[in-house]
């Protein structure tokens, strides 16, 4: 999903907002589960990792989001830790709305 076409994509998800998005149902699935395991990993269920797999993702693609997903988490705690914050040139509009809204969600 790269290119003009998709900028609308992009700013829904850099949003939050995956019904705005328009994914096709196994692709909101597995954000759905990657953002599970960003905000409380132990709330991953079996049932979860059925529902993905009913619609075509394998074992070893949903490890790799697992992977991934847990490694992207590991990138912010570290950089909320030492107070890293990306250049500005990287948020030209500010903080993207996904951050905010989990921000306002824990009270952080």
């Amino acid at each position: 999903m790269q290119g003009k076409e998709f900028v609308g994509v992009a700013d829904a998800l850099r949003d939050g907002d995956l019904d705005a998005a328009g994914l096709d149902p196994p692709e909101r699935l597995l954000l759905e589960f990657a953002g599970t395991i960003a905000r409380a990993a132990y709330r991953v269920t079996d049932e979860q990792v059925q529902g993905l797999r009913e619609l075509g993702w394998t074992d070893e693609q949903v490890a790799e989001a697992a992977y991934v997903a847990a490694l992207f988490s590991l990138f912010v705690r570290l950089a909320d830790t030492f107070g890293i914050e990306p250049p500005s040139v990287y948020e030209p509009n500010g903080i993207p709305g996904a951050v905010t809204r989990d921000i306002q969600d824990t009270g952080r």
